[in-house]
């Protein structure tokens, strides 16, 4: 049946007014055509999503790569990490489920920081009262952040091991994983990580975590062969730098910094 083009504009307005509704994130305050002049998030938890990509073309010309380099900025979630989705979604199903209600329930996370981090900005918003628990020999940084955002810490102790790409070293895998859905391992050490989170730094000017520097280094891997030529290869980075300060990653830098004389 042929539609008139008054029909299609009402149509795609429809989809778009569809869209519109479907999205979070900055983006979505840029283009709603009902916030109009006004782009204002009504809470915080509306900045959550849509984060950008970004394209590592010095380091795919550096490495003579013929696929282009992707990576998606979680860094620009509100608390800086791709843990702000997860943790909204949490607490929105529990919600959903009528399970947790704001000012009766107690939220209480074990975490290696950036999790604890995304749910404690959102429960405080919505009014919960949260606690998180993590190893006393994880980066003081994030036990500040957490307790500066108003959660409760209890630190645990034990004998720290070797793995230093921190929220990667569970050693179990979880029911929710569907292993089906992956086609391919990508092994990548911890040095190999460090020195590629250094170079998107330094190569790149993009100031990301750890387990950021294993994706990208484990993408250059996957860019190299030659049935991946001319194609995108498309990772993400989880976090920011600015969260590793007192981690191994910027153990040369500190070292060289805290010398310094005047």
């Amino acid at each position: 049946m042929p539609v008139s083009s008054r029909e299609e504009d009402t149509m795609n307005h429809q989809g778009a007014m569809a869209a519109e509704e479907g999205r979070r994130g900055v983006a979505s305050l840029l283009t709603s055509s009902q916030l109009q002049e006004e782009s204002i998030a009504s809470n915080i938890t509306e900045l959550i999503g849509w984060t950008p990509l970004v394209e590592m073309k010095n380091i795919a010309r550096k490495d003579g790569m013929e696929a282009r380099l992707v990576g998606k900025m979680e860094a620009y979630q509100p608390l800086c990490s791709v843990k702000d989705r997860s943790a909204l979604r949490m607490i929105e199903d529990a919600e959903e489920r009528g399970l947790i209600s704001p000012g009766v329930t107690t939220l209480i996370e074990p975490t290696s920081g950036n999790l604890g981090i995304g749910l404690v900005f959102i429960a405080v918003q919505k009014g919960y009262r949260f606690i998180a628990v993590m190893p006393a020999k994880y980066s003081l940084d994030k036990q500040m952040l957490l307790r500066f955002l108003g959660a409760e810490l209890i630190l645990t102790g034990g004998a720290p091991g070797p793995h230093k790409i921190q929220g990667t070293g569970a050693g179990f895998i979880p029911e929710v994983l569907d292993t089906s859905v992956i086609d391919e391992v990508v092994t990548v050490s911890t040095e190999e990580a460090m020195v590629m989170a250094r170079r998107l730094a330094r190569e790149e000017g993009l100031l990301v975590g750890i387990s950021s520097g294993a994706n990208a280094a484990a993408c250059l891997k996957i860019a190299g062969r030659a049935e991946n030529k001319g194609k995108m290869i498309v990772t993400m980075f989880p976090s920011g730098g600015e969260r590793y300060m007192n981690s191994d990653l910027f153990a040369d830098v500190r070292e060289e910094c805290s010398s310094m004389t005047f």
